[in-house]
């Protein structure tokens, strides 16, 4: 498969990357700035040179075209204001849905947050996140030209993964080496019937691909 990878330098996307070309994959990673390109190239990813808060739909479509899956991985980051958790973590994934569905690739994947709502309530800028992802989630799932999967982690680390997950519609809260988010993801891509879910991710003691096929069509 070839997978565009919104956010391609972040930290579960450039693992994921790395297991997509582990895998006989192709991934094109989405990056903001230049002096990025070396470590997608060094994880075996293609990069695509794109700024997401100001590019056109047209734009991010040429980059999807070919593709047979997209994952929205981008995020504004800590230290970002809320300001710009409505444009990247909420604009940046609706714009990559638009351009996925003009140009035919039905398979989206989404890497959310626990706890993400569009009526979450307070005032803090994770709160504006939380909201953003939310309301990305909401218009995600509304599509009917996209087979979609919303991937919602605990709290990240940066521990080895285990390769042992808890992965449901509900799992309560708990933490997730980043290793493992990108393992799932990976294995996601691999098994469209998980299409149409929204789940959430813990560690836990199922190993990863049996966690996906548990929830496979679910």
């Amino acid at each position: 498969m070839r997978v565009v990878i919104a956010g391609g330098h972040g930290k579960i996307a450039l693992r994921l990357e790395r297991l997509l070309v582990a895998g006989g994959h192709e991934p094109v990673g989405i990056i903001r700035r230049p002096d990025q390109a070396d470590d997608l190239r060094e994880a075996g990813a293609e990069p695509a040179l794109m700024d997401l808060e100001s590019a056109s739909v047209e734009e991010v479509a040429g980059i999807l075209q070919g593709a047979d899956a997209a994952v929205f991985a981008a995020g504004a980051g800590p230290g970002s204001d809320a300001a710009r958790k409505e444009t990247v973590d909420r604009g940046a994934c609706v714009l990559l849905a638009d351009a996925a569905e003009r140009v035919g690739v039905r398979r989206f994947l989404v890497v959310s947050s626990m706890g993400a709502q569009a009526g979450h309530e307070g005032d803090a800028v994770f709160d504006a996140y939380l909201r953003a992802k939310g309301a990305a989630d909401d218009d995600v799932r509304s599509r009917k030209g996209l087979d979609w999967t919303i991937l919602r982690p605990g709290m990240l680390t940066d521990d080895a993964g285990t390769g042992l997950v808890r992965l449901e519609a509900h799992t309560g809260r708990g933490p997730i080496p980043r290793d493992d988010v990108a393992a799932v993801l990976a294995e996601l891509l691999d098994t469209p019937a998980t299409a149409g879910l929204t789940l959430e991710l813990i560690s836990g003691s199922t190993p990863v691909a049996v966690a996906v096929r548990d929830v496979a069509g679910n």
